[in-house]
């Protein structure tokens, strides 16, 4: 009876330790998510919790570094946009820069899926997140863009998104993860 006991606890543990390893490989890292939840609430303040030095300046915009990073990004930014119909800012992290079609559209479907995953714990407690579909792109079309918008019901992030573009430039491929307001035509 002891060792069926002892085999039993041992095939128990083992599953219990495959499911840990399973969802660790499906959800996004806390390394991922917890920056992602601060830029996202900071969006309320405009990003200005979270904005660094000025990286440049133009008649248009402002550039400035942010101080909170998305893990694997190559930069990140927040843009202020000189506008008298709309004074948010937006916020971008620099996913790919380069000259590889696949490693490109890797990375930008890894950020949908990570972006998708992510359960971020909300003020109130709530978990909240991002909600939308892959835009499977095609290497002839030179871009794509996938618009993820944040589920919650709360006035300032009415029209708020997410969006994750893989662009073809004249040397390569980029892919960017932007933060901020998209008016559709209909919020005109």
């Amino acid at each position: 009876m002891k060792k069926k006991f002892t085999s039993l606890l041992i095939i128990l543990i083992a599953i219990h330790g495959a499911h840990a390893q399973f969802y660790k490989t499906v959800l996004p890292s806390e390394a991922f998510s917890s920056p992602l939840s601060v830029i996202v609430q900071d969006f309320k303040k405009n990003f200005s919790s979270i904005q660094g030095d000025q990286l440049s300046s133009g008649a248009d915009v402002e550039v400035y570094q942010s101080k909170v990073i998305i893990p694997g990004s190559l930069h990140c930014s927040i843009f202020r946009f000189h506008s008298l119909l709309d004074t948010t800012a937006s916020w971008q992290a620099t996913m790919y820069d380069g000259d590889s079609y696949e490693e490109a559209m890797k990375i930008y479907k890894n950020t949908v899926r990570q972006l998708t995953r992510t359960k971020m714990k909300w003020i109130d407690s709530r978990v909240v997140s991002f909600t939308g579909q892959l835009e499977t792109p095609h290497e002839n079309a030179g871009f794509a863009v996938t618009t993820l918008k944040l589920n919650i019901a709360d006035k300032a992030y009415s029209i708020f998104i997410a969006e994750i573009d893989l662009t073809n430039t004249y040397s390569g491929w980029e892919v960017h993860l932007n933060l901020n307001n998209k008016k559709s035509d209909t919020d005109e």
